[in-house]
């Protein structure tokens, strides 16, 4: 059904007007006065009540107006069925473990609303809001973690609006939970080296320099294969990744994907002599390995970079459960940090060297300048004082 709603004014009183298509699939036009003059904080209080007719538009048409049969049957569904059939009409657009996290909370989703009754019709944003309230108070998560819920619901809802079968959007009726900022741990230049001093003859040792120069996601570094480095032209190119993920949110899967998290993930970055020469001498000893362990070898990951001394592919909890003993074992030499802030690191290095922004943003493989701006912005804090006394050198006064 194709319906309309603005505000306008008339004789100096506040109006909407409807416009909707009759069943011959003609404009028409009706004017519904809110009795709310236009003077002082009024709008506020005619666009309030122009929201509450958007949600309850049909009591104000003709009765001759009517939804078609499958518009009927989509706003009669009640709003989990219909978060459902959302997630599974999109299925094949979403990553394997980004539709895990998103079926994730679904069922949460399911869980508050079975058995509430509340069709898409009749959905209100204060029904959403109540179950953002708990979220809050009966799994205790945080506001970041009720942003997402609420990305999705939108998305979700904001399906009907564009089809015109909802004249808005009730996710947009309520107050958006606010993101808390993000402040990333990271190592200083001398905490780095103090870092790659200790972890010389570990396990995870080329891996963390690797993670430390590049900045790369988990996912990035235990992806590279032999096929990512131009030895010749001493280039790297990441463009493979492997990730962990569940199977209708059951068993556990890895999988092993030609394709990063995003198009600017796929990026070529210089190769320097030294991790050059480190990567050659890590293959010689991969091809040892292979002679020692001959049949007993795995080949299945034989073009990998980082496998164990039989083969297998190193594992991504293994990085992460490894890296948080090594942190244990070495707590009174060095701050403790997440396997990931290494990519955060990295990052801090680049700024405090005069890299920009932009430029970090390609390093890192981020989508947008926005997500380097809203992670690194703090940093830059950490350098006014650098950049005044630069001024103060070439200003006089």
């Amino acid at each position: 059904m194709s319906i309309t709603a603005s505000l306008q004014v008339k004789r100096g009183i506040y109006q909407v007007v409807l416009r909707y298509k009759d069943n011959l699939n003609h404009w028409k036009q009706k004017w519904i006065s809110l009795h709310i003059e236009e003077k002082g904080n009024n709008k506020r209080l005619a666009n309030q009540k122009l929201d509450e007719i958007k949600q309850n538009y049909l009591q104000y048409l003709p009765q001759t107006i009517s939804l078609s049969t499958e518009e009927t049957n989509m706003i009669d569904k009640y709003f989990e069925v219909f978060m459902r059939d959302w997630l599974n009409v999109h299925r094949a657009e979403i990553e394997e473990n980004t539709y895990d996290a998103y079926e994730f909370h679904v069922r949460r989703i399911e869980e508050y609303f079975k058995g509430k009754k509340i069709k898409i019709k009749d959905l209100k944003p204060l029904h959403i809001q109540n179950f953002y309230n708990y979220l809050y108070s009966t799994y205790k998560v945080s506001s970041n973690s009720v942003l997402k819920y609420h990305a999705n619901i939108r998305c979700a809802l904001e399906s009907l609006v564009k089809l015109e079968i909802l004249p808005g959007n009730p996710a947009d009726r309520i107050e958006r939970p606010k993101k808390a900022q993000f402040i990333s741990e990271y190592y200083t230049l001398n905490e780095i080296n103090t870092l790659l001093q200790l972890i010389k003859g570990d396990p995870l040792e080329l891996i963390v320099l690797v993670t430390s120069f590049y900045g790369l996601r988990r996912s990035e570094v235990l992806g590279l294969k032999w096929s990512a480095f131009d030895f010749e032209e001493n280039k790297i190119t990441i463009k493979h990744k492997v990730i962990r993920t569940k199977a209708k949110g059951k068993k556990e899967i890895i999988l092993y994907k030609n394709k990063t998290k995003n198009k600017a993930s796929h990026r070529v970055l210089p190769l320097t002599p030294e991790l050059k020469e480190k990567l050659l001498d890590h293959k010689k000893q991969i091809q040892e390995n292979m002679k020692l362990c001959g049949r007993s070898y795995n080949y299945d990951f034989k073009d990998y970079v980082f496998v164990d001394a039989i083969g297998r592919l190193i594992r991504l909890e293994y990085i992460t459960d490894h890296f948080k003993l090594f942190m244990e074992w070495h707590k009174d030499e060095l701050k403790r940090i997440r396997f990931h802030d290494l990519r955060h690191s990295c990052a801090s290095l680049l700024l405090s060297r005069g890299i920009s922004m932009k430029a970090i943003q390609h390093w890192l493989g981020h989508s947008t300048y926005t997500t380097t701006a809203n992670l690194y912005a703090h940093l830059e804090d950490n350098y006014n004082e650098l950049s005044a006394d630069a001024l103060a050198k070439v200003i006089s006064f």
